[in-house]
């Protein structure tokens, strides 16, 4: 691993891979506490 280009491309998949996993655990989430507050499915903005 002393190739600088492999590191940085192996840090952005790493950090991308990671931003899409937290993004998918928050919206989950979040639409769990809101069905459990309101007790209706979330608003749909597609």
């Amino acid at each position: 691993m002393t190739n600088d280009l492999t590191k940085r491309l192996m840090w952005s998949a790493l950090l991308a891979g990671l931003g899409a996993l937290t993004t998918i655990v928050a919206n989950r989430l979040a639409a769990a506490i809101w069905t459990r507050v309101f007790d209706e499915d979330p608003p749909d903005f597609t």
